[in-house]
């Protein structure tokens, strides 16, 4: 018997008449039992509140009536732990902060294929104020255990405007965003700077409280969730194994330290872990417009002016890859060949018509105008890996196969993501699209 069906079967066994004078007569009681009680501080305050409400036969019942059913249907989860918390509480509080502050760090590790082990990791400082912006330094450890500058962004959602420097390849990459850029843009950053973001994935998932601990001299409580759905469903591991925690200052209600470890297998069946760590939390303090602003072009940068694709959807999609094709005579080789220097390298390996025509106009062009010429000959390509971002955004399962898949594979997968109602939308060699169960895609998709 369902759930649904045994609490009704309850409540029709229960056999209490009610009427209007019924009801008023229970609300009298439990007025009056609270006007007795309101002002009494004693620990006997809640006992006398409860003799007063059970003297009456008929609040016995159904007060009785109310619990069972409540238990039954997990009413209580506002349950309180030791110190008083719920992290729905702290939610609504970080939800109302203007500015904040935080350090944190980022690091994956594995073995990417047999014998190769793999270890990657950037620490940054984050600011984020809702008036002006966020700004994310990452640094990345060096060899002698100092730190690098390895890159900076600047992302002011009211002018939508995004600045990207890679300081490693020297490019101060600007874009002019529209409302569903910045929109996904936040999204974005969300996931790795938002403590709003990663509590609410706590609250939405059964999670426990972890005790009282002393983190840096601070008084917190812990709690716990290792339900694969946080965090995005595992990042995209196949069976993950999750443990999340967040530790709260017991005075402020505030998040102190925050810590995300996912591991499993990734899609090619290698072994990985990411583990994110957020720390050293500064809430609303007074903040400037200055502290926003990017720093000065630095000398032998290159300016890179990234211009919107248009729209972003499968039509448009579709046609970046004939565009593609046409421009390379083949696929990209990956989703994510970003122009200048990864279309460059595309063009020196290709002698279709269209490429041979762009190498003869990128000769005698200064630096600047060459980078300003392959930005817009690579606008396709731009097109395709926003799409496909999208598409992991929204969690839809793709996977490209441009590294394999040629014009002339009109059976082979090109592209495929997940729609909807479970079957899967696939994008063929030949650009031709059919929707597909999975185990059709399974078939398809066989080495």
């Amino acid at each position: 018997m369902r759930p649904a069906e045994n609490i009704e079967k309850l409540v029709k066994n229960i056999n209490i008449d009610t009427n209007a004078k019924i009801d008023e007569e229970v609300l009298d009681e439990v007025v009056e039992a609270f006007e007795k009680s309101k002002n009494k501080k004693s620990a006997a305050t809640k006992q006398n509140i409860w003799r007063i409400i059970m003297k009456s036969k008929i609040t016995k019942l159904a007060a009785a009536a109310v619990i069972i059913i409540a238990c039954l249907t997990g009413l209580f989860f506002w349950k309180s732990t030791g110190s008083g918390i719920a992290l729905a509480d702290v939610l609504a509080r970080v939800e109302q902060i203007k500015v904040f502050r935080c350090k944190g760090s980022f690091t994956m590790t594995g073995q990417i294929a047999p014998g190769k082990p793999y270890h990657w990791e950037v620490r940054y400082t984050n600011l984020t104020s809702q008036e002006y912006g966020t700004k994310v330094g990452i640094e990345k450890p060096d060899s002698s255990g100092g730190k690098i500058l390895f890159a900076e962004t600047y992302f002011y959602s009211q002018k939508k405007t995004l600045i990207k420097i890679g300081h490693m390849e020297k490019k101060y990459l600007r874009t002019e965003l529209d409302d569903a850029e910045v929109e996904r843009m936040q999204k974005e950053l969300s996931q790795y700077n938002d403590p709003g973001a990663f509590l609410k994935e706590i609250v939405a998932c059964k999670h426990k409280s972890l005790g009282r601990s002393t983190i840096d001299g601070v008084d917190v409580e812990g709690f716990q969730t290792t339900d694969p759905n946080c965090r995005g469903g595992g990042s995209g591991f196949e069976d993950p194994q999750v443990d999340i925690k967040v530790w709260v200052d017991v005075k402020t209600r505030l998040p102190v330290r925050y810590e995300s470890l996912t591991s499993g297998l990734d899609q090619m069946g290698n072994t990985m872990s990411h583990r994110f760590v957020m720390y050293d939390f500064q809430w609303d303090f007074p903040v400037a417009a200055a502290e926003f602003e990017p720093p000065v072009i630095p000398d032998g940068y290159m300016v890179i002016v990234d211009k919107l694709p248009g729209p972003v959807n499968e039509e448009t999609a579709i046609q970046s890859l004939r565009q593609c094709v046409e421009l390379l005579g083949k696929h990209p080789e990956s989703i994510s060949v970003a122009p200048p220097k990864g279309l460059q390298s595309e063009l020196d390996k290709s002698e279709s018509p269209a490429a041979t025509q762009l190498k003869e106009e990128l000769k005698g062009l200064t630096e600047q105008e060459r980078v300003d010429r392959l930005m817009d000959a690579g606008t396709p390509m731009r097109c395709l890996f926003r799409f496909y971002v999208g598409l992991i955004d929204d969690r839809k399962d793709p996977a490209y196969y441009g590294r394999t898949v040629t014009p002339k594979d009109a059976d082979m997968v090109l592209l495929r993501w997940k729609l909807d109602n479970g079957r899967y939308r696939v994008i063929f060699g030949d650009l031709s699209i059919k929707n597909v169960t999975p185990e059709e895609l399974a078939g398809l998709e066989k080495p």
